[in-house]
């Protein structure tokens, strides 16, 4: 069985062509991420979490899986 975080990395790491993705539980989208390619500062992935209507930004892939992780599990 292949590891959860590995299918939310292959997921984000995808998105270079497709800039936004939503991750669901049960149907129910818990989170939206938004990709960028800033020049200046390299990949920044913002992450929306729906229930707690907050957003944080990351600089790591690696960050932002285990965010997105969290919220599905």
């Amino acid at each position: 069985m292949e590891s959860h975080l590995v299918r939310i990395i292959n997921r984000l790491e995808m998105m270079a062509a497709d800039s936004k993705r939503n991750f669901e539980r049960e149907g129910v989208v818990v989170a939206e991420v938004s990709f960028s390619n800033d020049p200046e500062n390299g990949p920044v992935y913002i992450l929306r979490d729906v229930e707690a209507r907050e957003s944080y930004s990351f600089d790591s892939i690696d960050l932002i899986a285990m965010e997105i992780y969290d919220l599905l599990y």
